[in-house]
């Protein structure tokens, strides 16, 4: 079936750069091999999960492992699950449409509680049993499934689901994980009792059959990110996804205590990359990709020590290229001038900054660092550099929160707008975002009650009237699904008939706003008997046993405990960078349980193997003579039929880049390549002959660059010509009028198809006998002079294709798939479409190169 009758078919096209390809054997039975297949299957859409900077590490690392194979899945939207039900197809990998059954690990990466139904649909799709206990029953191999990510320190209400959760990072437990299964296939068992007894051996998983509730579970923890592995050659998508760019962790953990931060409790101690492997990774990751711009990423990016120095050589290195560098949210504290101006002197993106609470006293009670001076001094020096877009995190329904703190917000926002106007003396674009708190397991808010869904509903509607107006752009995050959050956050096992009884009832992608339907859940409950509400908003008491107490985190419950006291004393504890507050965990020698502290690198300020320039750069933005302009012929053909323009165009300047172009840049806050491209191709149209422009700096070898191109594209793309054209060359845009399309597929009757080519045999300058009207915008438009000859193609059958010769006039642009739906009566969606040539008037009808 055509992906063009699905929405984003570019989700679903398996060819992408950097992709690693398998395919299964002729008999079917991948099983047949001792490989051990894992399937890296995320609990939402493709955008979402190719964000996701674990999956991108877990495929790079999996894919290197000499008895091993990782192939990604992604939950299909509706329009596709409805399809796969209809057809009784499988939810198959992207790789090499393996059902999901087939793979021996199906490894889930659990980032939202909200997922916990998508995980279930996914598993249903996929022909596999959702509990652990009906894969135990089945006859035949079933593959393991096991989950990771942040949720997993609390696994109860997804335990009877799983048969295995990693706690902690999984750099060198996947390996283990995977070498246990190969043994396990190996030794000719294929007792799935002696597999699971097998993975319980292992540091770090959590088996829910063979530990019972008395088990203490231990974390996996890397210690040295220098030496953990990192991808360099990530897949690149075809689609915009959530985070689509380079992104580099440059450190992990976070020693300054939020209070309410799950990531900072579970991620400690903190560990840094050095600034000779961040820059190492930039440079390669940049030239096996092609993106423009690099984030450095952290739970707290701004406190990285050696930022300044990575910033000031990354734009030495990288600077030429138009290489931009951003930064995730930071702390109020954390912004720095400097950084800053080096941010901006290649590209001006947004600012993101997390202010959390807006009184001293609540920042106090969640232990936040920073006070009304330094929000001030942040403010000014953000305005200074020329920052017009920002953007603010608040929290509600924190501990102890009065209305006067909510209060404290607007006037926050307000204050940020009268530090804009006096630094800049332009509108400035604010965004408030306002999140409902929801309590997580191991912090010390773990005891606290959430709100009532009705007084959370109450501070929405307060914050959304005295902040929505022309001055602010607010969004306030839905409070049902901040409730379920808190359900399943410190939920147990009992939860699991809710999550199975949910999905029953039809929910999946639970965090999306226009699929999450609260009404079913409410039904689910009922059903079901559970009190979802209760859960969250039950408070804990200090010597109750704790559904998630057999995840030891390594932080000590009495440490949690003192934080909570200390917060309800509205008493603030130290970055534990300066002040050790015996948490459990040996930081830096201190002789603590837990690991040992490691951080990569040399002293702060001191960037590792200064390279010059050139060393790790992309080779555009070099020394360079005089630019010129390139007339480039291309096709785009199979698969990449489906991508739209704009991914079009981006997957060709990407291959560019990588290709190492020498691209004139434009001028501005955005600078660009200066590339342009012919008249856009719809999704589902493939093209033979299609164009574009770019303007480059000499010296520019025609045949080394365009060999060059060709390797660095993805299959079904190729560039087939290239040419010097003058400077003043009319645009493509300008010259291109005239269009000859090839359609097969077409459903056509005797009667049309003989009247069809005598209709349109007509001189040029002589109109059809009768219009032919559509709508477009609410308006009655002939498009009959756009279509200047249509011919049949017939074979044995009949006609095989019709070849359709169509021309922009003054009045009336051409829209094929219209013009075949006035013809023909049919949806282009679900015909073979080729576009075999472009034309532009001169002195006749002649093609742009």
């Amino acid at each position: 079936m055509s992906l063009s009758f699905f929405q984003k078919p570019s989700r679903y096209i398996d060819s992408e750069f950097n992709a690693i390809k398998y395919h299964a054997g002729s008999s079917g039975d991948v099983r047949k091999t001792m490989r051990v297949r894992c399937a890296l299957a995320f609990p939402d859409v493709y955008e979402v999960g190719m964000s996701h900077l674990g999956l991108r590490i877990l495929y790079d690392l999996v894919n290197g492992l000499p008895h091993a194979s990782a192939e990604r899945v992604f939950s299909p939207w509706t329009d596709l699950e409805e399809h796969l039900k209809r057809s009784g197809l499988p939810l198959s990998s992207l790789e090499s449409s393996t059902p999901l059954s087939v793979f021996d690990i199906v490894g889930f990466s659990l980032q939202y509680e909200l997922s916990y139904t998508t995980v279930l649909n996914m598993l249903s799709l996929g022909g596999i049993p959702l509990r652990s206990a009906e894969r135990l029953a089945v006859k035949g191999q079933m593959p393991l499934v096991v989950a990771g990510g942040p949720c997993t320190v609390n696994p109860m209400p997804m335990a009877p689901f799983i048969d295995a959760f990693l706690v902690g990072d999984g750099e060198e437990a996947v390996p283990e994980l995977v070498d246990a299964v190969h043994q396990w296939k190996m030794s000719g068992d294929g007792r799935r009792e002696s597999l699971l007894r097998e993975i319980a051996q292992l540091s770090g998983f959590y088996v829910p059959s063979v530990h019972g509730k008395e088990a203490r579970i231990g974390r996996r923890f890397i210690a040295d990110l220098d030496t953990a592995p990192y991808p360099t050659r990530p897949v690149v998508p075809y689609t915009s996804i959530v985070h689509d760019r380079v992104t580099i962790e440059v450190s992990r953990g976070c020693t300054m205590g939020c209070r309410f931060c799950q990531a900072g409790m579970i991620y400690r101690p903190l560990r840094e990359r050095s600034p000779g492997r961040v820059l190492e990774i930039a440079g390669a990751s940049l030239r096996n990709t092609g993106y423009d711009e690099v984030s450095l990423t952290s739970l707290s990016a701004g406190d990285y020590c050696h930022l300044l120095p990575v910033t000031r050589e990354f734009n030495r290195r990288f600077g030429a290229s138009k290489i931009a560098l951003s930064l995730p949210s930071l702390r109020v504290a954390s912004l720095n001038p400097d950084v800053l101006r080096e941010i901006r002197s290649i590209r001006n993106t947004g600012f993101t900054i997390a202010p959390e609470a807006a009184t001293e006293r609540l920042r106090s009670v969640i232990n936040k660092d920073f006070t009304d001076d330094d929000y001030e001094r942040a403010l000014k020096a953000l305005f200074e550099e020329g920052w017009l877009n920002l953007k603010m995190y608040f929290m509600i329904g924190l501990p102890t929160e009065r209305d006067e703190d909510l209060e404290a917000i607007r006037e926050m926002a307000l204050k940020a707008l009268r530090i804009a106007k006096k630094n800049t003396g332009r509108f400035v674009n604010i965004g408030i975002t306002i999140s409902p708190f929801v309590p997580k397991a191991h912090t010390p808010f773990q005891w606290y009650g959430q709100n009532t869904p009705g007084e959370m509903q109450r501070k929405l509607l307060y914050l959304k009237e005295v902040l929505s107006s022309k001055k602010f752009k607010f969004k306030g995050h839905n409070g049902e699904m901040s409730l379920l959050e808190g359900v399943f956050a410190r939920g147990d096992e009992g939860l699991a008939d809710l999550v199975e009884k949910a999905w029953e009832l039809g929910c999946r992608l639970d965090g999306w706003s226009e699929l999450f339907d609260f009404r079913r859940w409410t039904d689910a409950m009922e059903r079901t008997g559970i009190d979802g509400p209760a859960y969250a908003r039950k408070s804990f008491t200090r010597d109750e046993q704790l559904p998630w107490e057999p995840i030891n985190i390594g932080v000590r419950k009495e440490f949690l405990y003192k934080e909570y006291e200390r917060a309800l004393a509205e008493e603030r504890t130290p970055d534990c960078n300066r002040v050790c507050t015996a948490c459990g965990l040996r930081c830096g020698g201190k002789d603590r349980e837990g690991p040992v502290l490691k951080t990569g690198g040399a002293e702060p300020g001191v960037p590792e193997a200064a390279a010059p320039p050139d060393a790790y750069a992309v080779p555009q933005g070099s020394k360079h003579g005089a630019a010129i302009r390139v007339r480039c012929r291309f096709s785009k053909e199979g698969k990449l039929r489906y991508l739209s323009h704009l991914e079009l165009s981006t997957t060709l300047i990407r291959g560019l880049r990588r290709a190492g172009i020498p691209f004139d840049f434009s001028k501005g806050f955005h600078p660009a390549p200066k590339i342009s491209f012919g008249q856009p191709l719809g999704v589902g149209v493939a093209g033979e002959r299609e164009y574009f422009d770019m303007e480059v700096f000499t010296p520019f070898d025609i045949e080394f660059h365009m060999r060059a191109v060709n390797s660095a594209l993805p299959e079904g793309i190729t560039v087939h010509k290239m040419s010097v054209i003058p400077v003043r060359e009319p645009s493509l845009g300008s010259f291109i009028t005239r269009y000859e399309y090839e359609v097969r597929g077409l459903e056509l009757s005797e009667e049309s198809t003989g009247l069809l080519p005598h209709r349109f045999s007509r001189p040029l300058s002589e109109p059809l006998p009768e219009p032919l009207i559509v709508q477009r915008e609410g308006k009655d438009v002939d498009i009959s002079p756009c279509i200047e000859r249509v011919e049949q193609k017939t074979g044995q059958e009949g006609v095989s294709a019709v070849t359709l010769v169509l021309r922009e006039t003054d009045a009336v642009k051409v829209r094929v798939g219209e013009i075949i739906g006035a013809l023909f009566g049919a949806d282009m969606r679900g015909l073979e479409i080729t576009r075999k040539a472009v034309y532009g008037w001169r002195n006749g009808w002649v093609e742009p190169l």
